[in-house]
């Protein structure tokens, strides 16, 4: 048996992933073709690489198929309901920095918080009959920091495309996303609520407490302390 880490299987969270192990001596690669998913691992003992897509991995963990992911912390948040009993934060990576926000038209020139956000919501759904549409794939994140802040009168749709672009094709009046710059929010005339930060997210290294820890705790042991970081729990 090994243990199983599952890694962003490209672009640059695969990258800058590889470079946080080997700065700290373990060396980790893709090998074979780009459709393969197949890697290979040095510099420590009985270490599997697993490589996945971001969003993988938070459902990998929870089935407790691999022992560690690198993934958004965004992503464990958003798929995963009561995720910390689930898994363990071991480390933030200190890249993939993103931050989940709310966006209204820049044009709302009244609504600049989440009382504002409250308050036009409930204009809206007085004046169309039907409640005002946040696009959004983060439904349990948004879901769960509007109910805490009161907002109501609102209606939640999906969005697997560019979500900055659904109030200008008129499917949603607001947007809760990932930004990083901000550059394409305001591209597309739109402007974050002041205190409407939901989450700040980046690429964070997890263990999931649902993997089989029989052999596989003395691998952990051996490399959390190549790391320098602190040996984690284990349940059971």
């Amino acid at each position: 048996m090994s243990l199983k880490i599952g890694v962003p299987s490209k672009g640059r969270l695969m990258e800058k992933t590889f470079d946080w192990f080997g700065a700290r001596g373990v060396t980790m690669a893709r090998t074979g073709s780009e459709r393969e998913y197949a890697g290979a691992v040095e510099g420590i003992d009985g270490v599997e690489l697993v490589l996945l897509s971001a969003g993988e991995i938070p459902r990998e963990l929870a089935a407790g198929r691999i022992h560690l992911g690198v993934t958004g912390s965004d992503l464990v948040r958003d798929k995963l309901a009561d995720w910390n009993k689930q898994v363990a934060e071991l480390a933030p990576l200190g890249f993939g920095h993103a931050d989940l926000i709310i966006a209204v038209p820049a044009c709302w020139i009244d609504v600049d918080t989440l009382d504002d956000l409250d308050a036009a919501a409930s204009a809206f759904r007085a004046k169309h009959g039907f409640r005002l549409r946040i696009a959004t794939k983060y439904h349990r994140l948004v879901r769960d920091f509007l109910t805490a802040n009161g907002v109501a009168d609102y209606q939640l749709v999906d969005s697997q495309g560019a979500t900055e672009g659904t109030v200008k094709n008129l499917t949603a009046e607001a947007i809760a996303d990932i930004t990083s710059t901000g550059e394409t929010l305001r591209a597309n005339h739109l402007k974050i609520l002041t205190d409407a930060v939901i989450h700040r997210s980046q690429a964070t290294l997890f263990l999931s407490h649902r993997a089989d820890w029989g052999a596989e705790r003395a691998v952990l042991e051996a490399l959390v302390a190549k790391l320098g970081l602190s040996a984690p729990a284990l349940s059971g």
